[in-house]
Order: C-alpha cells, then sequence, then structure tokens
C-alpha cells in the first residue's frame, strides 16, 4: 500500500463492512456480474455474523444465494434464477421453496437490469416490451401491464428496485472508494448506483492516481461509496478477470455437498464457520490450487491518450 494516501480512507475489514453496513433485514444486491466477480467472501462473512431477514437481489445469482438461504439468513428472492452454468438450481434454493420458507419474486434477466436502472435513475419503474407473454406476472407484483400514452401498444412497466447495499468484487480500488473494473460487468454499475450504501471488495489498494488515470474503468463514483476492503480472491470460486480463472471443481462439490441439508452443513462448517476470514479460507483452499487457478498470462490493453 505504499503511495495510498489515508485521507479520507474508507478502509474496513470484511467483519467491520458486514457488521456496520449490512444489518438484520437489509435488502442486498450480490453477484450481479452475470457469473463472474461475484463476492462471496462477503456472503461467508454474512453467514458467520449470523444476519437474518435478508432480501438477496441480484440476475444470475451463483451459488451464493443458496448458501445464504441454506444458512437461513435470507427470507426473501429477487432473482432471474439460483444457482450455477454448470450445476443448475441450486438444492438449498429447492427446499426453501418446497418448504415455503422463502418468498421468491421471479425476474428475467432483462427486467432485473430495469428494475436496478430505474432504481439508478430515481424512476418509478422502466417501460419495456420484455415479459409480454410471460408468467412472471403470476410471482412478480412489480410488473405492470400498461399502453404507451404515445401509440397504445401494449408495454410492461418494471417498478423499480432500490436495494439497502449493493456489495461488489473489482479488480482494484483506492482508499478513498474510487474503483476500476473490467471484464463482464454484468449490472454491477446500475446495482451500485441504485443502492444506498456501497461495499467494495477490492483484490489491491492502490494510489488515487491511478483510478484518475483512466475514468473510463471506474465502476461508481468514489462519493457514493461508503466501504473499501482489501480482499484478495473475494470471489472465489467464481472468476476475476486479471487474476484468477473460475474454479469449476469447487461448483460441482459444492453440488454434490449440497443435494443434503446433511451435506450442506458439513460444507459450510468446513469452508465458511470453520474459518474466520478469507486469508483462513485461502489456506484451507491451498497454494497449489491457487496457483493453477492463477491467471499468468499478460493480456493488458492497448494504452489511450486522455489528453491531460
Amino acid at each position: 500500500m505504499e503511495g495510498v494516501a489515508l485521507r479520507g480512507s474508507k478502509l474496513l475489514t470484511m467483519a467491520e463492512a458486514v457488521h456496520r453496513f449490512v444489518p438484520d433485514g437489509s435488502k442486498i444486491a450480490l453477484g450481479c456480474g452475470f457469473e463472474t466477480c461475484i463476492p462471496f467472501s462477503a456472503g461467508h462473512e454474512m453467514i458467520r455474523q449470523k444476519t437474518r431477514h435478508l432480501t438477496l437481489i441480484g440476475p444470475i445469482s451463483d451459488i451464493l444465494f443458496d448458501q445464504l438461504i441454506g444458512a437461513e439468513c435470507a427470507v426473501r428472492i429477487r432473482a432471474a434464477w439460483v444457482g450455477n452454468v454448470i450445476t443448475g438450481s441450486g438444492y438449498n434454493f429447492r427446499r426453501a421453496v418446497e418448504s415455503g420458507a422463502i418468498d421468491v419474486e421471479d425476474h428475467s434477466n432483462l427486467t432485473m437490469t430495469l428494475a436496478l436502472r430505474a432504481g439508478a435513475a430515481g424512476v418509478p419503474f422502466m417501460p419495456t416490451l420484455t415479459a409480454l407473454g410471460s408468467d412472471l406476472f403470476t410471482t412478480n407484483s412489480r410488473l405492470k401491464k400498461i399502453s404507451c400514452p404515445f401509440t397504445g401498444r401494449p408495454l410492461v412497466a418494471v417498478r423499480s428496485i432500490r436495494p439497502d447495499v449493493a456489495v461488489v468484487s473489482v479488480q482494484r480500488a483506492a482508499a478513498s472508494g474510487g474503483a476500476h473494473a473490467w471484464g463482464n460487468l454484468g449490472i454491477s454499475r446500475e446495482a451500485c448506483m441504485a443502492s444506498r450504501r456501497v461495499i467494495l471488495l477490492a483484490e489491491e489498494i492502490v494510489p488515487e492516481e491511478m483510478i484518475q488515470s483512466d475514468p473510463n474503468r471506474v465502476l461508481v463514483p468514489s462519493f457514493r461509496v461508503d466501504a473499501v476492503v482489501r480482499e484478495p480472491w473475494s470471489a472465489h470460486p467464481s472468476p476475476m478477470p486479471g487474476f484468477y480463472n473460475r474454479d469449476h471443481q469447487v461448483f460441482l462439490d459444492y453440488r454434490n455437498a449440497s443435494t443434503s441439508a446433511e451435506g450442506f452443513s458439513e460444507w459450510r462448517a468446513r469452508w465458511i464457520d470453520g474459518v474466520s476470514s478469507r486469508a483462513e479460507y485461502l489456506d484451507v483452499l491451498g497454494a497449489e490450487r491457487q496457483r493453477k487457478l492463477a491467471i499468468t498470462r499478460n493480456a493488458p490493453s492497448v494504452p489511450v491518450d486522455y489528453g491531460y
């Protein structure tokens, strides 16, 4: 962290950030990067702190939502689906839906995008053609059929969503809250701008001058950020472009373990409750596994000249 100015620093530990900004009952946006840069370490800290009555908001939420459901942290889901592309729908999610333990507001990826975009814009809804002819209206009261005031054409109004907090994993951030993110951003920017508070998990902390040097990679204005957590490997087992690849085996192992509630409890005891931090999690993962996943091929983008 040499050269990092700590004036106005928003640096917190993961435990501090979750305790301060994710109280019981929070509506929280997680996993908005479409199966990349999923903030698993933040979700695991919520489980360790026994955060309760959460509403989980996101498009393709990956297995992080499934883990929070299995740990009885969540009571409501607003998502396109809960699971993973190679393992299917999450088992904890299935059990919770079948038992009536959790309320589900079904979305498509596009309706979730529009709901957060409306929240970011400060408008009550966004009009769209999507969802017409679908059965999303049966489980989602945020979708209303309307007529275009200009043409009379049928449209759908997607009501805005304003989470209490968004948690996003990024490649690098300054202590003051400015951050760079690249790769598949999904709707991370919309989630940040729609949320009342923002927590950034950064692979590395860099000087403010580095963030200012490339404004096109800035994810969210620094004044909108409430906490910055230096958390290497925060997104494992999902990928972090430029740092590490997707850990396919973890998804398969989790799928096999979580087929039963007992199996999930055993998995949780090892990977979440059995460690106190991401650093200890990485000790369990092992240096060799990290070495194999780490991105070593250097493929930087071509520099640009902003004229200053």
